[in-house]
């Protein structure tokens, strides 16, 4: 009964039913609700203090989400933190309907009318809510499915060339002399896997499916019997509302698809952990520039046996998963903590000014990329790119290229992820072939014959650029962390231990075949 309830209420946005296959909008929820409902939520207590925040109008448009939008991970993973004693109220990744019982679900709809449900009767401390949602459903309206597609993708432009430009610069402030951990993108998957968490669990920040706050809901009261049987499902069923809401909005899918997902980097942690075992792995002290694909000269390496090599290995993976999951998890509890004091963005304002903004800012700071990398702001009057003109290799052709690789994984995501409901497969491929370009941009910049004067330094710019923004953006953590949550845990560790495993496979073959057989040579747009 408590999925029909779920499903009637989602039903209030008309999400397409494909859009649960985004594993960042999909999230299932960071925190317990075991733990939460122990809190006991301001809204049930007369006597607590109200919330800082201003209370906003009903919402008057909702977004008419394409299906196959609910195939992405990020809308339907279940919650990171789980009480001990209490079953996930949003069960699994693998409990989402398939594509194909939802195709003839919504067969049956069109020939048969809508499936009858049994009429449930609404517990006391839930009636206001359905009050309100009658009473605000007549001035609803529905934003077009082709701007609600503009908006979206517009999100995912704006919110890839942040994500990218942020790991970057994460990049090089944690790669200095002396800094204990030498993967410079281990902080930025972290940071990336905290937002996330953040995001899937926060009930106040995008407000609730229906436009009303549940602060903002008069207490009921309740005798302690009527206490103990209907807080934990009124509370559920008010932050199923909200989440559902969320999910939905093409702001919520930028900042975890978008953001987040070219925040972290699974290609870039694969080839760090694939330098460490070939004992190439840029050691900070001994470098004078910042960039993670500068390499030692051979005759400057230690050389060590292969024991300490595989130690090697197994640092960088055991350091980025178990910290990248523990950042997850200390997302969600911050959201949580901050709930009492996290502000709702005012939706009215977010639907009409700031949808609108995203488009013009999305397009014109990627066009405006472009024409940077044609015309790149510091070229000097005498032509001698070799040495000025850094930001074209630092940064500009990366987000050229980060908005193409974040809309790939977003589609494969659409299309593929619910097709094994135990194995996400579309993050999974974008992460093996953002992982295999990885390994061929490298092994093309790093080889003499590559190019020769001014367009070597060029095709070495623009490689540094595939590999920073296509494939640092095509490929995810933060997505793979949420579904490594989110699947049970058998499933779990197969999904985790093929996609590592394969990964490594994939450099070893395409890295190690260059490394071991010629050799590499120093870039010509480093250093």
């Amino acid at each position: 009964m408590g999925a029909m309830v779920v499903k009637k209420k989602k039903g209030n946005h008309h999400p397409s039913p494909n859009v649960a296959n985004l594993d960042d909008a999909a999230a299932p929820l960071p925190v317990r609700p075991g733990n939460r409902i122990e809190q006991k939520a301001a809204w049930q207590e007369p006597n607590s203090a109200p919330s800082q925040c201003t209370q906003h109008s009903p919402r008057e448009e909702e977004y008419d989400l394409p299906d196959e939008y609910q195939n992405l991970d990020e809308v339907k993973e279940p919650s990171p933190i789980e009480s001990s004693d209490v079953p996930r109220p949003q069960g699994y990744l693998e409990d989402h309907p398939s594509d194909t019982a939802q195709s003839d679900r919504r067969r049956s709809r069109q020939h048969h009318g809508p499936i009858p449900q049994q009429k449930e009767v609404p517990s006391p401390s839930l009636r206001h809510l359905d009050t309100a949602k009658r009473t605000s459903s007549a001035r609803r309206q529905r934003v077009s499915r082709l701007a609600t597609e503009l908006y979206t993708i517009s999100y995912l432009i704006f919110c890839s060339i942040l994500g990218t430009l942020a790991r970057l610069g994460l990049q090089a402030l944690t790669f200095y002399p002396g800094a204990p951990v030498a993967t410079g993108v281990l902080w930025a998957n972290v940071a990336g896997c905290f937002i996330m968490g953040f995001l899937a669990e926060d009930r106040k920040l995008f407000g609730s499916k229906d436009g009303a706050r549940t602060p903002s809901t008069p207490p009921i009261q309740l005798s302690q019997s009527q206490r103990d049987h209907e807080q934990a499902p009124s509370l559920e069923a008010s932050r199923e509302s909200q989440s559902s809401g969320k999910k939905t909005n093409p702001l919520y899918i930028g900042l975890s698809t978008g953001f987040c997902g070219s925040l972290t980097s699974f290609s870039s942690f694969i080839r760090d952990a694939f330098l460490a075992l070939a004992n190439a792995l840029p050691i900070p002290i001994s470098h004078t520039s910042i960039s993670s694909s500068t390499i030692s000269p051979a005759s400057n390496i230690v050389h060590r046996n292969g024991g300490y090599s595989f130690m090697a290995l197994l640092a960088v993976i055991i350091t980025t998963v178990a910290l990248s999951i523990s950042a997850l998890t200390v997302g969600a509890q911050l959201a949580v903590a901050a709930e009492r004091y996290t502000c709702s963005i005012n939706y009215r304002f977010a639907r009409r000014i700031v949808d609108k903004a995203t488009v013009v800012l999305a397009w014109g700071s990627w066009l405006g990329a472009m024409f940077m990398a044609i015309w790149p702001p510091d070229r000097p009057a005498t032509h001698s790119p070799s040495k000025t003109e850094h930001w074209r290799g630092a940064a500009i052709f990366a987000i050229v290229f980060a908005p193409l690789g974040c809309l790939l994984r977003f589609y494969i995501s659409i299309m593929l992820n619910s097709k094994i409901k135990s194995f996400p497969l579309g993050t999974f491929v974008v992460n093996m072939l953002g992982t295999a370009l990885e390994g061929m941009f490298w092994d093309l910049q790093h080889s003499s014959g590559f190019s020769v004067g001014v367009g070597r330094v060029v095709g070495c710019q623009v490689l540094q650029g595939m590999m920073d923004g296509f494939c640092g953006a095509a490929t995810t953590v933060s997505t793979w962390v949420g579904e490594l949550n989110g699947l049970r845990r058998r499933h779990a560790w197969v999904y985790g231990a093929v996609s590592v495993m394969v990964g490594v496979g994939i450099m070893v073959g395409v890295m190690g075949g260059v490394l071991w057989g010629k050799g590499w040579d120093a870039p010509v747009c480093m250093g």
